[in-house]
Parts: C-alpha cells; sequence; structure tokens
C-alpha cells in the first residue's frame, strides 16, 4: 500500500471529512473540471477546513509531544512549551520568535502559538538519545541535531523538518499537482536560481489564495516550505546542504541511510533514505540540474551544481547493485581565508608569511596530498597573496577556485556532446588558450595523468608565468617521483623551474582529524649534478605537539632578496611586516572574505598606510574591500545595463522542468517518511646584519630527505 493510491486507508478521514463540508461550502465548489484537456482541477472541496471529527480521527495526532533531556523523557513544569530549558522548548520559541519578527519569507499569516507548540515538529528523536549539538540550517524550518546514540556507540546526524499529518500530506500533493500544470511551460526572463524561486514563490501564492484560503496558517507555511524545498532546491537533502558543517554528501543506494561527512563529528548516519522510484527521479534530477544527461546509456555522471559543489551520480542496474547513488562534494559559497588556515593550524603563521611573500614575487608552487587533505582550499586560501591588478587565468575540471580578484579568467572543461568526441573542451586545449591570453598567475585545479597537461604546465613556469596546481602525493619523493615516471614523465630540467611544494594531509590528533601541511620544500638544481634535482626542507610538522618547525634557510626567499635588491635586514623587515598584519587579522578575529581580501590587497598598494593604521589601532578591514571578486548575487554586486531590451530572456528548458515536476510530485508522495606568536626571522640569511642577500650561500643539505 502505497501513498501514491488515492484511496490508501490513511486518507480515508480525508475523504469522510470532505463529505460532511456543510451546504453553505458546497454551494461554491466547482464540480465542473474539465478532464483531458489539460484544465486546472478545481480541489477547493478538498482543502478546505475540516470539521473536529477529522482531528479526532488523525491517528498521527493521538501521540502526546513529550520532551527530552539527555535522552530521557521529562514533564513540562509549565504548560507553556515555549518556556523551559528542554530541546523542544528551545526549539519551538525559536520558531515563534522567528514568525513574529517577520523574518519568514512567506506570504501567509503567521501561525498561532498553540499550532506552532502542537504541530510544527517531532522530539521523538530525542529518545534514548544524547543531543550533543543543535544548529539551524534554514529557521524556523529545517534544524540539525548531532546526537549520541547510547545503543549504537556513535554519533548520528538528524535533519528536522515540520511533521505533515495526512490532511497536510493530501493538501501538498494537490498543490504539487497545480503548480506543475501552472509552471511546466513557463518562460523565464532570467534563467537564474533567484528568478525561478521568485516565479514559484508568486505562482505558489496564487494558487494557495484561489484554492486553500480557509486552510490553517501554520499548515500552509509549512506545505509551502515543502513546495518550495522540492520544485527549487535540493529536495529531501536541501537541509544538508545548507549546512556550512557538512562537506561530502554520499547516497549508495535503495533504502540505505544517506551518510555526511562534518567538519568536527567525521562520518556521521543520517536519517534520511530513498525507496527505488524516489531515487532514481532524485538522481536524474541532480543531472539535470547540473546540466547533464543521466541515462541506462550514460549511466555515469561528472559534474558540478548551480553552486559549484562536485556531484558524481550513477544510475542504478549493471554497474550499481543497490540502486542509484550519488556523491556530492560541497564547494563552501565563501571561500577560506589564509587566517581561516592559521586558525586551523593547517598552516602557522610564518609560514603563511613566507607565501606571501613568495607568491607575491612570482614563485610557483604545487600542493600535493591525499583525497580530502585540503589541496584546493590551501591553494585557493594562498592566491589572496596574488596581486590585486595582476592577470590570472584559472583552469579546472569542476567549478572550485574563487580568487578575490576581477582580472581573472576562470576556465572550466568540457565533455564531448558526442560519441565521437566532437565538442569536447580539454584541460590541454584551455592551457594552450591560456598561454595566448598572457597571464601573469596560471592556476590549474590537478595535475592526473595527461603529459600533454603536464608538459604544457611546466613549459608555462618556464617562459615566465608564476604556475600554481594540485596532485596527488603523500611525500616530497612522491611528488617527484609521479612527475618524473610515466605517464607524466616530465623532464628533469624543467621540473627545476618548480620553487615551492607544499604537501597537505589529513590526519588525527588525539579522536580529531584535522588537516595539516606536513612539510614545505624548495627545488633547485643539485650543486655536484645540474642534472638532478635537490630539495630543501623548510617546514615540517610535529605532530607530537602539533606545531610546525623551521628547518634551515630559504633559497627561495633569498632569491627574491638577490632580485629586489634588498639586504638581509631588509629582507627580514619584509616578513615581519607581512607577520604582523596577519598576527592582527587573527587576534581580532578577522577572517572574512571580503575583510582579510581587502586588507591583502591594500597593503600590496600601501604598505605604510596598513602598518600605520594597524599601529594606531586605526584600521578597517571591511572599508577597505573594493567590490572585488563580488559574486553576481551578492548584494554589493551592482550590474549597469545600458540597453534593457538587449538582453534576451532565456526560456527553461521544457524537458529540465518537466523532471523536476515530476520528482517533486514523488517526494511529495513518499512524505511519510592556535595563534603563533611572531618569532625572530632571520632563519634565511646569516646572523650579519650588514650582510646582503648577494652573499648568501646554502646550508650544505644533510640526509633529512
Amino acid at each position: 500500500m502505497t501513498e501514491d493510491n488515492i484511496n490508501t486507508e490513511g486518507e480515508q478521514p480525508v475523504r469522510q471529512a470532505i463529505r460532511r463540508i456543510d451546504d453553505s461550502e458546497r454551494q461554491d465548489v466547482n464540480t465542473s473540471a474539465e478532464t483531458g484537456s489539460g484544465a486546472e482541477l478545481d480541489v477547493t472541496p478538498a482543502i478546505r477546513r475540516v470539521d473536529d471529527e477529522f482531528e479526532n480521527n488523525e491517528s498521527e495526532s493521538d501521540d502526546t509531544e513529550r520532551s527530552y533531556i539527555d535522552g530521557e523523557p521529562v514533564e513540562p513544569e509549565d504548560e507553556n512549551p515555549f518556556v523551559g530549558d528542554d530541546p523542544r522548548s528551545q526549539v519551538l520559541s525559536d520558531v515563534r520568535d522567528a514568525f513574529h519578527t517577520r523574518t519568514v519569507d512567506a506570504p501567509f499569516e503567521i501561525p498561532s502559538d498553540e499550532f506552532i507548540g502542537e504541530s510544527f515538529f517531532d522530539f521523538s528523536y530525542l529518545e534514548n538519545r544524547y543531543e550533543v549539538e543543535r544548529y539551524w540550517v534554514n529557521e524556523p524550518f529545517a534544524f540539525v541535531s548531532i546526537v549520541y546514540d547510547d545503543e549504537a556507540k556513535e554519533y548520528r546526524y538528524h535533519v528536522s523538518e515540520p511533521t505533515l499529518d495526512t490532511f497536510e500530506k493530501y493538501v501538498r500533493k494537490d498543490l504539487v499537482t497545480l503548480l506543475r500544470n501552472s509552471l511546466m511551460y513557463f518562460d523565464f526572463d532570467e534563467d537564474s536560481d533567484t528568478e525561478r524561486e521568485r516565479v514559484f514563490i508568486e505562482n505558489a501564492k496564487e494558487l494557495i489564495e484561489e484554492h486553500a484560503a480557509t486552510v490553517e496558517a501554520g499548515t500552509l507555511h509549512k506545505v509551502l516550505y515543502y513546495l518550495r524545498r522540492d520544485f527549487v532546491h535540493y529536495g529531501p537533502i536541501d537541509a544538508v546542504m545548507r549546512d556550512d558543517g557538512i562537506e561530502d554528501i554520499s547516497c549508495d543506494g535503495i533504502d540505505v541511510p544517506v551518510y555526511v561527512y562534518h567538519r568536527e563529528y567525521r562520518d556521521l548516519r543520517t536519517n534520511i533514505r530513498f525507496k527505488k522510484q524516489q531515487l532514481n527521479s532524485f538522481t536524474v534530477r541532480l543531472a539535470q540540474q547540473a546540466g547533464k544527461q543521466l541515462s541506462i546509456s550514460n549511466p555515469l555522471v561528472d559534474a558540478s551544481l548551480p553552486d559549484g559543489s562536485r556531484i558524481q551520480l550513477t544510475m542504478g542496474g549493471d554497474v550499481s547493485t543497490r540502486g542509484s547513488n550519488f556523491t556530492i562534494r560541497k564547494f563552501a559559497d565563501i571561500p577560506y581565508t589564509p587566517v581561516d588556515l592559521i586558525n586551523w593550524n593547517t598552516f602557522s603563521l610564518e609560514q603563511m608569511a613566507y607565501f606571501w611573500l613568495a607568491i607575491e614575487n612570482n614563485k610557483s608552487l604545487v600542493f600535493a596530498g591525499g583525497t580530502g587533505s585540503g589541496k584546493t582550499t590551501s591553494m585557493n586560501a594562498i592566491s589572496f597573496f596574488i596581486p590585486p591588478a595582476s592577470k590570472v587565468v584559472t583552469i579546472e575540471d569542476t567549478r572550485e577556485i574563487d580568487l578575490p580578484h576581477d582580472n581573472w579568467i576562470q576556465s572550466v572543461t568540457r565533455s564531448s556532446a558526442s560519441g565521437e568526441g566532437r565538442g569536447e573542451v580539454s584541460m590541454y586545449n584551455l592551457l594552450q588558450a591560456a598561454l595566448r591570453q598572457r597571464p601573469e598567475y596560471l592556476v590549474v585545479g590537478e595535475i592526473r595523468t595527461e603529459q600533454r597537461v603536464a608538459l604544457t604546465f611546466f613549459q608555462a613556469m618556464g617562459t615566465g608565468h608564476t604556475a600554481y596546481t594540485t596532485m596527488h602525493a603523500d611525500s616530497i619523493e612522491t611528488v617527484l617521483s609521479r612527475l618524473q615516471n610515466p605517464p607524466l614523465s616530465v623532464p628533469v630540467q624543467m621540473l627545476q623551474d618548480l620553487d615551492i611544494v607544499s604537501i597537505q594531509r589529513q590526519t588525527f590528533i588525539g579522536d580529531r582529524r584535522v588537516r595539516r601541511n606536513a612539510g614545505t620544500y624548495e627545488l633547485y638544481a643539485g650543486e655536484d649534478n645540474p642534472n638532478e634535482i635537490a630539495i630543501n626542507r623548510v617546514f615540517e610538522w610535529d605532530p607530537a605537539n602539533d606545531v610546525h618547525e623551521r628547518f634551515g634557510d630559504s633559497r627561495v626567499l633569498a632569491e627574491v632578496a638577490h632580485d629586489r635588491g634588498w639586504s638581509a635586514t631588509e629582507l627580514a623587515e619584509e616578513l615581519d611586516r607581512r607577520q604582523r598584519v596577519l598576527a592582527y587579522l587573527v587576534e581580532n578575529s578577522i577572517s572574512d572574505y571580503h575583510s582579510v581580501a581587502g586588507v591583502i590587497h591594500m597593503y600590496s598598494k600601501d604598505p605604510e598606510f596598513v602598518i600605520e593604521s594597524i599601529e594606531e589601532e586605526a584600521l578597517e578591514p571591511a572599508e577597505l574591500f573594493d567590490g572585488v571578486g563580488v559574486p553576481a548575487d551578492h548584494p554589493d554586486h551592482e550590474v549597469v545595463e545600458d540597453d534593457a531590451e538587449s538582453l534576451s530572456s532565456t526560456a527553461v528548458d521544457e524537458q529540465t522542468w518537466k523532471t523536476l515536476i515530476r520528482s517533486a510530485e514523488h517526494d511529495a508522495a513518499s512524505a511519510s517518511d592556535g595563534k603563533d606568536d611572531v618569532e625572530d626571522l632571520e632563519w634565511f640569511t646569516h646572523e650579519s646584519d650588514d650582510e646582503t642577500a648577494d652573499d648568501y650561500q646554502p646550508v650544505p643539505e644533510g640526509n633529512d630527505d
């Protein structure tokens, strides 16, 4: 028995209640709806307010709402459900406050306190479980609880959304049908998520006012939440997609719990599951949202969602015996900054100042590490140090890099649109084009196994371009081995143009999984044999004490000093000033994207102003941001339209909307379910302040590597 069957036992009370609508309401019922002509079905009687007998027959309302603290039921001291220290009272109080402060974007009246207290959320998930953490992801409709299950001896991730009784499910189902007919062939003026949501809300409001005017306001708020979630956003996983603490989302098959990777709690089992048809429909929908086609003949898809998150989709069948599956690697809406990485101790303050000076002076580097070690995150954060006016070209398979620069060309590869390979734009094609675009900085998402890409990348270094990329390798020796041997086979002479290699690692400190820079190394031509590559160890991480230690002198910074004509004292001062700027941001908890970018860019333009402002405690980081790199949907983004008529309207793809609507309709039917101090900076020079960088001699390499 399924909810798709209109005559299910669960809906019988609804049918019986509808038949008892009084005569005055029956006169308003339009019973002459056309059939087979595409006309909208008038379902006014079906969603009128029903009498008390329906309430009495509703099976889901028989359970008394209970409160839990540390997994044990507690009796409320006060009849007021909004007062108390238990999770239920706290959540309901937040819900009421959100509605009364008008932060809810919905065209309905505020639900009554009685409705919120009795009919909004189910808290039975707390029974025999301890709630470790709770936070809103879409207030007041969706919140996440990290709970500890004492029986299973594990943490779990629980998504709470408004509960729907049988009548509310019926209302939702009928409105899905009406919205499908209304939006199927709608042409949008702009092909954007914001425009689609705006049009959806307008249509939903009109239909609800026409067909559900007498339904309880609280019910309309709940139903509209689910309609918006399923039509416009990410359906059953929308709450997870909104959680900034989640890195990966993995659905492994039919009726299998969805798992997530949480930054604090690692791998967690959720309370989200998919039935077979629902999962198949949802994976196809995700592929459509990513602009790809998923089918039996093409059962594997790699793509990017509209928000930039990576997604891998597999259609169930011969290649996936447990059914369709998908894995999403979330893309951070706001990129992490160098200050974030210092706060997390991924890098030390001293290391960041080193990278700042090196990158500002056109030194190339590679970030290497295992899967999930933070290679791309580190490369993106370090790229903040690229001078603001420099031309940057980025090349990626899926969009991940996000820079606070205007003079930036962002390129993404494209797969073939035919079986013969026509229309494909590979990373090699984009690299060739990039070299003709004369970039000062070239950023390549990752070097994998294609030799042409590796050779072109290192050739770009040899022709004067500063280049950054990532690759999979867990040590400096593995990096060199992968680059020098097949399939990449990069000649030694080309590898000598690479200045720095940063090894990233995902590891454990106690029971916490963390990301650390395992070591920073400089490459140079061997002194005894110029055809060999020598390694200069600059920084390494000490796991026992969780500190980043400095080793030896920096050849790269000595080369910077030589090129700039700085003495050892001047070089020390330049490094010290950058450390002071970073230390100021760390100590004052200034880590947001705009403020950090503003300070770094202003330092590049006028370092004396930044240093003096810090000394006088007059620095206003937020005011330094000049709008560079503002996303199109950000409030600070402005677009000047000289000719409004020149902007052609984009019609929504009909097949995409049909798929989304069918998926939403099926979902409705299935709804039951530490800071580093600034240290002595003479580590890259000899002890004498009078000695210039021209006199620098490298420290002989020992057996460290």
